[in-house]
């Protein structure tokens, strides 16, 4: 992919939606088959007043979220909004994501959906507040959320990072999400580790 059509990847990618209905449950019959892998790839970080730069990354899966639980998140942000969300979402736990060095931290919720060419995995999570965005009240602060998508199957495993993210619902089910300001990071050369690779 060329840097313009990279540039305009991103730009569009600064505000997705995913749509909680019926189809995102297609794969949650195949837990099994995700459980216990490892995705490892890297996540390649561009735009800002900052050179471009790339990190590692690795996702760790547990179990799939529930269809029950995708339901609950739903319900959780029509309640409550992201404060709601943030509450039932710290109460899971489906697996760990890494980027960079560390240890990394809790895959609150990994999502699988039915595509075409393969699956698509949603991965949601709790970010890390950093002590000066507390201290000072930075606007980062209302970005509570880490948000992924990755493609995996039949020809290149890719997605998307944003690592600050705000979520709102609109018309019941459709959930808009919104970085902070900075493009999301490109996540290139996904491999999936440990059984058989998803079909």
């Amino acid at each position: 992919m060329n840097r313009s059509s990279f540039r305009q990847f991103v730009v569009l990618s600064c505000v997705v939606v995913f749509i909680v209905t019926q189809s995102t449950f297609a794969v949650q019959a195949q837990d099994g088959r995700w459980a216990g892998r490892i995705i490892i790839g890297t996540a390649y970080f561009i735009g800002g007043g900052r050179p471009s730069q790339s990190r590692s990354f690795s996702l760790r899966i547990n179990q799939l979220t529930s269809p029950a639980e995708v339901q609950r998140l739903n319900e959780s942000l029509q309640s409550g909004g992201q404060e709601e969300l943030l509450n039932v979402l710290s109460k899971m736990n489906a697996g760990r994501i890494t980027i960079g060095n560390g240890v990394g931290i809790t895959a609150n919720a990994i999502i699988a959906t039915q595509q075409d060419s393969g699956t698509k995995l949603i991965v949601l999570y709790e970010r890390y507040l950093q002590f000066a965005e507390l201290r000072y009240g930075a606007r980062s602060e209302n970005y509570k959320f880490g948000y992924a998508e990755l493609f995996l199957g039949r020809g290149e495993n890719q997605g998307m990072l944003i690592p600050a993210a705000q979520i709102r619902l609109k018309n019941g089910n459709t959930w808009e999400v919104e970085d902070f300001g900075t493009f999301p990071a490109r996540l290139l050369g996904l491999q999936v580790r440990g059984g058989r690779g998803p079909r």
